[in-house]
């Protein structure tokens, strides 16, 4: 719901999702307030609260499909992601997880539905989600791969408190 640029957060990466193809799904508690948008919402249980739950969810989502497709994990909160970015990290093989600084972004990464049991393992010893997407021995895409893209700090930069919201409206 945070406003950036004139409109909320969550819809920048969204519109970057969309523009590059995907389709877009939104996982949130049944709890979460949203803003109006026009994408499908998937709600993870109310408890435990751990990333890893919107990971699950959306996986068991995808396994529904027939043939189930890989999930690209985006951060509702990473509005500069661009869609040539998220187009090429959806046509990767396997599993995949950005790195800044040396630091996995495992909220910009890539999974299937067949982690799926080694996920649910990870959350029942509620192992930390880099933890847990690390152990999928994920393709690691460098800064030097992300820099076709824009500026890797900008691309994988999240809004998490109120001074990364001022550096984020100076950047737009």
């Amino acid at each position: 719901m945070t406003p950036l640029g004139g409109r909320p957060l969550i819809c920048h990466p969204l519109a970057a999702a969309r523009g590059a193809g995907l389709e877009t799904v939104v996982v949130a508690k049944r709890s979460t307030r949203l803003p109006p948008i026009r994408e499908r919402v998937a709600h993870e249980p109310e408890s435990p609260h751990h990333p890893l739950c919107g990971v699950l969810t959306a996986l068991e989502l995808a396994a529904t499909r027939s043939p189930a497709p890989a999930v690209l994990l985006v951060a509702c909160d990473m509005p500069f992601l661009t869609s040539p970015l998220l187009g090429w990290l959806a046509s990767l093989e396997g599993t995949s997880m950005t790195v800044l600084d040396g630091r996995p972004q495992p909220l910009l990464a890539r999974c299937t539905p067949a982690h799926l049991p080694v996920l649910h393992e990870a959350l029942a010893e509620r192992r930390p989600l880099t933890a847990a997407i690390e152990a999928l021995s994920p393709r690691l895409v460098s800064e030097r791969e992300l820099v076709r893209f824009g500026s890797p700090e900008r691309l994988c930069f999240n809004v998490n408190d109120a001074d990364d919201l001022r550096r984020a409206e100076e950047w737009l």
